[in-house]
């Protein structure tokens, strides 16, 4: 958030909502619950690069994607605590309510 946008994220995956293919959406969450807003924009920008993926994929941790000033112990936490059924409601939300099909992506906007 700023004076000027807000952004918020909800995830509409087209695949079966697992541990292992949840890394970014879980970090992506686990960041916007545990950071200052400098620090999530920074940490959003490394998760969103093809090579930080594939690393995860691969087996790598997250928190080797951490960036300086960010609370690790914090965000560690909460990254290993969040449980799927989050991701899952989103899910729902965005195939429900906003009538998307699965890994449809879409930007809803509201203006103040």
């Amino acid at each position: 958030t700023s004076s000027h946008a807000r952004v918020g994220i909800l995830n509409n995956p087209s695949s079966k909502i697992k541990e292992d293919n949840t890394a970014i959406a879980r970090g992506i969450l686990a960041a916007f619950l545990t950071q200052n807003n400098s620090n999530v924009k920074s940490f959003l920008s490394k998760l969103s690069k093809e090579e930080t993926a594939k690393s995860l994929a691969a087996g790598t941790k997250i928190v080797k994607f951490l960036i300086p000033g960010m609370d690790g112990d914090t965000f560690e936490k909460k990254y290993n605590t969040l449980g799927l059924d989050l991701i899952k409601t989103q899910q729902m939300f965005c195939q429900e309510v906003l009538k998307l099909l699965p890994g449809q992506m879409a930007v809803i906007s509201n203006g103040r």
